[in-house]
């Protein structure tokens, strides 16, 4: 009886829940219209993440509050206001920024386009990081309050390794490789980076330093080697920054207002936040989206073999069956001129990525396509960018990694410490290379070490296809090696450097589109309402969430704390994977 009180209190909360949640989607329909005042001021607060994908549209005001505008919303709200007659100003306020260093460049090229308007654009920081002050530098006015600092102090990698971790709760991972950079699977198997990581990460510090002092000395009218000394004595109080010429003044937000507006002639400061800017339509504005339909493919996180997420998950993965039906979809559209196909990956599942990379390919033989890297298009990533088109990547891009990885996890230790023990019986001599109760034999080894050079050489087929050059001519750059994009332009693994701008530009001109002439981009996947989300029935594959809550589940009735993150899940699949050597961060 208990339980069935218990159950019905649960159904009823939720059946309010669900009406309260509909009656506020009908609430924000009827109020959907958002008024731009003549004389506005755009206030672009960003903080945190800038996703690729859009994520759901949930009516709720404290979830609303937490949604994050994507890479091609700022573009285009960008673009919108630096047309729009109304918006005369910026107001940037960045805080907590841990976009990746594509991302940033394409939102400090996005940031340069709107001062090309000649209308002001005035940066407020708040506790500012390198990464702020990176997109800070190019404004016309820098304020910061008196009594905070700017922690400028140079740039890391941090490279993760877990084989202790995996130790302590009784796991081991099998891992095999083809290519000597191909090193994704130290951190499962080793303590410390070896020579060939060292080198392409100090490579990858190399590049982004070298951008970082280059940026600010444009910025600032310093040269690089002002600039590098002042980050060799950050992090910079406030008032040492005003006097070292990285900001113009020490004030508050009521100062900077009160600045811009003198400088627009205006009493007070009109302000339209970026959350209510955004809903504004494009259409509504001249000069800004045009006739031409032009579908804008997202692809973000690792690749893997299954359907997609559940109700109300942002996985953060490229599932290949929902993403080759919509690739699919844009084929069949007879509004659509062309795609764009944003690839934002680290790779993951090799079948999965040559699902995807066939369907890619079916779209580029019926409509133009062009690729466009964002933080990274690596491994898998780069793979299913392997169409034969154009390509388009940031010079911070982080790309190539052609080669293959196996990975099979053992928990035989995890069920030891559970007191759990199977007894398994076999027909074939390979059954057990799935198995988690024991590491791989001597001839299961050499079995997958031949089943990865066959996949590695096919993945070597398939770029020089893509490039259109000899698969002699693309071995040498492969091996697994990470490659940046002002590299991999150098070695003809990409077409251009640039962002969106250069992407649209090239896509006009295989659409046959006048330059001039403006595209509207479509987005897929759509963003998805509440209801579309309730209404999913697609998931992971069973064996696959299975095997995480089993480890997880392992972890934790051992004392030690385990989050899965995404891009983990497709090393728990297992099998041959397209994936980066490592996860690189750059603080």
């Amino acid at each position: 009886m208990k339980k069935f009180l218990l159950g019905l209190l649960v159904g009823v909360v939720f059946c309010f829940m669900v009406l309260a949640v509909f009656a506020f989607a009908l609430a924000r329909i009827g109020q959907s219209k958002t008024d731009v005042e003549d004389g506005s001021t755009l206030v672009l607060a960003l903080e945190g993440s800038i996703p690729e994908k859009s994520p759901a549209d949930i009516p709720l005001p404290f979830l609303e509050s937490q949604a994050r505008v994507t890479v091609s919303d700022l573009w285009l709200t960008l673009r919108k206001a630096a047309a729009d007659p109304r918006i005369k100003a910026i107001v940037f306020e960045p805080r907590g920024l841990s976009a990746g260093w594509g991302t940033l460049e394409e939102l400090k090229a996005d940031l340069a386009n709107f001062r090309k308007s000649g209308k002001p654009l005035f940066a407020y920081l708040r506790n500012p990081g390198t990464r702020e002050y990176y997109l800070a530098s190019g404004a016309d006015r820098i304020y910061i309050s008196p009594e905070d600092s700017l922690d400028l102090k140079g740039l890391r990698v941090e490279a993760v390794f877990l084989k202790k971790t995996l130790a302590k709760v009784g796991a081991t991972m099998d891992v095999i490789h083809a290519g000597k950079y191909k090193d994704a699977g130290d951190m499962f198997v080793r303590d410390s980076m070896t020579p060939e990581t060292k080198e392409v990460l100090n490579q990858v510090l190399d590049q982004y330093y070298g951008d970082l002092v280059n940026t600010i000395a444009r910025g600032r009218k310093k040269t690089p080697a002002e600039v590098t000394a002042l980050i060799d004595n950050g992090p910079i109080r406030a008032q040492q920054a005003l006097e070292s010429g990285l900001v113009d003044q020490l004030a508050f937000e009521d100062t900077v207002a009160s600045d811009l507006a003198r400088r627009l002639h205006q009493d007070n400061l009109t302000k339209i936040a970026l959350k209510s800017y955004v809903r504004v339509p494009p259409s509504s504005v001249q000069g800004v989206t045009g006739r031409s339909r032009i579908a804008f493919i997202v692809g973000e996180g690792a690749i893997v073999r299954s359907a997609g997420g559940g109700p109300l998950q942002d996985t953060g993965l490229i599932a290949s069956g929902n993403f080759t039906k919509m690739l699919r979809q844009v084929e069949d559209d007879p509004s659509i001129k062309g795609a764009i196909l944003r690839i934002n990956s680290p790779g993951g599942d090799g079948v999965a990525s040559d699902d995807i990379l066939n369907e890619a390919k079916n779209l580029s033989r019926k409509k133009p396509l062009i690729i466009s890297m964002g933080d990274v298009a690596a491994s898998g990533g780069y793979f299913i960018a392997m169409t034969g088109d154009s390509i388009v990547a940031y010079p911070n891009t982080i790309t190539g990694s052609i080669g293959v990885i196996y990975s099979r996890l053992s928990i035989r230790g995890l069920y030891d410490k559970l007191g759990i023990e199977k007894d398994i019986l076999q027909r074939g001599r390979f059954a057990g290379l799935d198995s988690d109760y024991a590491p791989l034999t001597p001839a299961e080894r050499g079995k997958v070490e031949s089943e990865i050079e066959s996949f590695y050489q096919a993945f070597l087929a398939r770029v020089a296809e893509g490039r259109k050059r000899k698969v002699e001519e693309i071995a040498p750059l492969a091996q697994g090696r990470v490659w940046l994009g002002a590299q991999a332009k150098e070695n003809a693994l990409v077409n251009e450097l640039g962002g969106l701008d250069r992407a649209v530009e090239l896509m006009k001109q295989r659409a046959g589109i006048p330059a001039k002439e403006q595209i509207t981009l479509v987005s897929y996947p759509p963003k998805r309402s509440l209801l579309e989300l309730l209404m999913n029935r697609s998931g992971e594959a069973p064996e696959l969430d299975t095997k995480i809550r089993q480890l997880a589940m392992g972890a934790q009735m051992a004392g030690i704390p385990l989050e899965i993150p995404p891009a983990f899940r497709a090393w728990l699949q297992g099998g041959l994977l397209e994936v980066m050597p490592y996860s690189i961060t750059v603080h």
